[in-house]
């Protein structure tokens, strides 16, 4: 048999063989955005939403809200890649680099952390068997803290020496700080509860508010706001419990009875408050039993002026990482 038919030959059953394999889904590389010269690849997008796709596929089983769910992600996780790029860039001028010590140490001070939060030993195996249980390889949880430590670096260099921070910021971030630990810190409310009919006249609309004036009257000229409770109120869920319903945070509570607790004191009456519970007005009257405790600013300035710095960081991120993006041209096509 001579080479030309013989080769002929050997790519005819070479056809056959792979005419008998079974076709098998590839995954079509395409670009989703430029940045600068250089490309993102879908398949980059893929393997950084690996995790956040399980947990979304986790939480629900309804393919159109899964789709629906995992394009906003792929949106907001390409903007992340985007500004990712950029810091590296950067990195690259400014000859930033990050060592595998200084990834380990980052892992060792994650581990640390949720030993702190969570009252009990955490090693960094303990870490990275979290890490995998979400979706995500070793190798990627340490490229993300690579990518975190290395904007850190460039914050400090690029981003810190802009930020100023007075004690004014530091008393406007006391004022977010006491909002946040009111509304999450439990308080005990006794309420007494008096429901106005839908059918209700004018009169007896009238009639129900003067009731509800005598009985905050009466509370505070220190009568049993218990006994008040047990002959008066129509929540008979909580006629044995003096009107209380235990303690819970703050932000749980209706936002009526929020505003009004808020500015109360401890034993304090509130006045008769009208809210709406389903399809029924209730007029509500309010024993603040227990309130949140909140150290004074002076007690805590240095924790302010630290929380004012992160959040004067925070916005001159985002407005450095602006900056950046006008700087480089930027298509998107995902």
């Amino acid at each position: 048999m001579s080479r030309r038919v013989f080769a002929r030959a050997f790519a005819c059953v070479l056809a056959c063989l792979f005419a008998a394999l079974p076709a098998r889904a590839t995954i079509v590389e395409r670009v989703i955005a430029v940045i600068g010269e250089r490309p993102v690849l879908w398949t980059e997008l893929l393997k950084r939403s690996a995790a956040s796709r399980i947990q979304i596929r986790t939480q629900t089983r309804d393919p159109n809200i899964v789709g629906v769910q995992e394009q906003e992600m792929y949106k907001e996780l390409l903007e992340r890649m985007i500004d990712d790029r950029l810091v590296e860039q950067q990195a690259d001028k400014a000859r930033i680099t990050v060592t595998p010590e200084e990834i380990d140490r980052g892992i060792a001070n994650i581990a640390a952390q949720a030993q702190s939060q969570q009252g009990r030993p955490v090693t960094v195996q303990d870490v990275f068997g979290e890490v995998r249980h979400r979706g995500m390889t070793d190798q990627d949880f340490r490229d993300e803290i690579r990518r975190q430590i290395l904007e850190g670096k460039l914050i400090e260099l690029r981003v810190r020496p802009r930020v100023r921070v007075t004690d004014q910021d530091a008393v406007a971030a006391y004022r977010h700080w006491t909002q946040e630990t009111t509304d999450q810190q439990p308080i005990e409310t006794r309420i007494l509860a008096l429901r106005i009919l839908p059918q209700s006249t004018r009169p007896q609309y009238d009639g129900r508010m003067a009731l509800a004036r005598e009985l905050v009257a009466r509370a505070r000229a220190g009568e049993d706001f218990c006994a008040l409770v047990n002959q008066y109120t129509d929540d008979v869920s909580t006629r044995e419990q003096c009107g209380s319903h235990g303690a819970q945070p703050l932000g749980t509570l209706l936002p009526a009875i929020q505003d009004v607790v808020r500015t109360m004191k401890a034993g304090e009456v509130s006045d008769a408050v009208p809210v709406r519970i389903g399809q029924d007005e209730v007029l509500v009257i309010v024993m603040l039993v227990s309130q949140p405790h909140v150290p004074p600013f002076e007690e805590v300035k240095n924790d302010m002026m630290q929380r004012a710095l992160m959040e004067g960081l925070e916005r001159g991120r985002k407005q450095w990482l602006q900056e950046l993006r006008h700087s480089v041209y930027i298509d998107v096509r995902l």
